[in-house]
């Protein structure tokens, strides 16, 4: 499948899904498909990958790995993020934790990295501000997340730690991304960050 018709059913995926949670006659309906939402989206990132698929699909491998991993111990123990726990509309849970949250990890690492690498930067800037722009896309998202039942706060408020170790996981997986030289100026991975950021910023309203 070519990148434009990647980009046009991701495009029709999200328009489709706003849609949908937006009318309170079928939000709850919608809610429940986000998990599937979130594999097509992994897929389509997957299919238009140009270079290095193998190196690539290594390091989705890692992300889903280190994802589920920091997740665990977020969920368990509270030493990562603080106190919260997954919602019943992500799908299949192991240990308390979805499974696509570590699909997800490797989603905002590509898609990130793809919208900064299109400035060109210094790698160490570029590594950073891939990372601020991950923190940036959970600030947006986290508010929404908790509106949609994919996960909870115990104490009903967002703390600045969740922040600060999204950063710190952000910059370890963008360390390995960048160490793979995985990094490429990719429409679709492009183009679905903006989808995603709209589509959740949309949901806040």
């Amino acid at each position: 499948m070519s990148e434009r018709w990647v980009r046009i059913v991701l495009l029709i995926l999200y328009t489709v899904g706003a849609v949908g949670m937006l009318l309170p006659t079928t939000k709850e309906w919608f809610v429940q498909l986000s998990a599937l939402n979130l594999f097509i989206s992994f897929l389509g990132l997957i299919l238009s990958r140009k270079s290095q698929q193998l190196s690539f699909l290594l390091f989705l491998g890692i992300a889903f790995i280190i994802g589920v991993t920091v997740e665990l111990i977020g969920v368990h123990t509270s030493y990562l993020f603080g106190h919260y726990y997954y919602g019943s509309n992500l799908g299949v849970k192991w240990n308390g934790i979805p499974l696509i949250i570590g699909a997800n990890w490797g989603i905002m690492v590509v898609t990130s990295a793809a919208v900064i690498r299109r400035f060109e930067l210094n790698k160490h800037v570029e590594l950073m501000m891939a990372s601020v722009l991950m923190v940036l896309f959970d600030y947006i998202l986290e508010p929404v997340a908790m509106k949609l039942d994919y996960w909870h706060w115990s104490k009903g408020t967002i703390p600045v730690y969740n922040f600060v170790c999204w950063f710190g996981v952000s910059l370890l997986l963008q360390w390995i991304y960048q160490r793979m030289k995985l990094p490429e100026v990719n429409k679709v991975a492009e183009s679905l960050f903006l989808i995603m950021f709209i589509f959740f910023t949309l949901l806040t309203l």
